[in-house]
């Protein structure tokens, strides 16, 4: 009996052991980083949608954007103009997956991996994922992206 509730205790130690490993990191009132999570994924499904003013809705009215090769882009007017689709590709899948959430005072700051896939113009189906860091800023009871920084990573094809 005593070899039993030790086997047990020690599995139920390793289990927490793996969890923690492998968990989000969110520190903050979990009111907050709800809204934050929720934030994400409505980002998510406008960028999909193709609904430029609403990715740009999810920015502060100085939000800033960090794209690569390209300069800092600010306020609301950059940013719905950034947003626009100009060309036949259009993203059919968008997913962020935070790994780190932590409020500070008005601010929060949100770290993780995006991913996704684009439908070319010529039909193919492209994948694609990287890395970003978000500044939050509360604004009346919302959060919102004040700067947003992301870089992709080599996909394995």
């Amino acid at each position: 009996m005593n070899f039993i509730i030790k086997k047990i205790g020690l599995f139920l130690i390793l289990q927490l052991i793996v969890v923690s490993l492998f968990s989000q990191d969110y520190k903050g009132k979990k009111k907050h980083i709800d809204k934050i999570l929720e934030n994400s994924k409505k980002f998510s499904t406008y960028f999909v949608n193709g609904d430029a003013e609403g990715v740009a809705n999810c920015y502060t009215s100085d939000g800033k954007i960090f794209p690569n090769n390209k300069p800092i882009l600010e306020g609301q007017e950059a940013l719905l103009k950034y947003w626009t689709r100009t060309d036949g590709n259009f993203p059919i899948y968008h997913k962020v997956t935070p790994s780190s959430i932590k409020i500070i005072k008005n601010y929060a700051y949100d770290y993780g991996y995006y991913e996704g896939k684009t439908q070319l113009e010529n039909g193919e189906i492209r994948s694609w994922k990287g890395k970003y860091l978000i500044i939050w800023k509360k604004v009346k009871k919302d959060w919102k992206i004040y700067m947003d920084i992301w870089n992709s990573v080599k996909t394995e094809d």
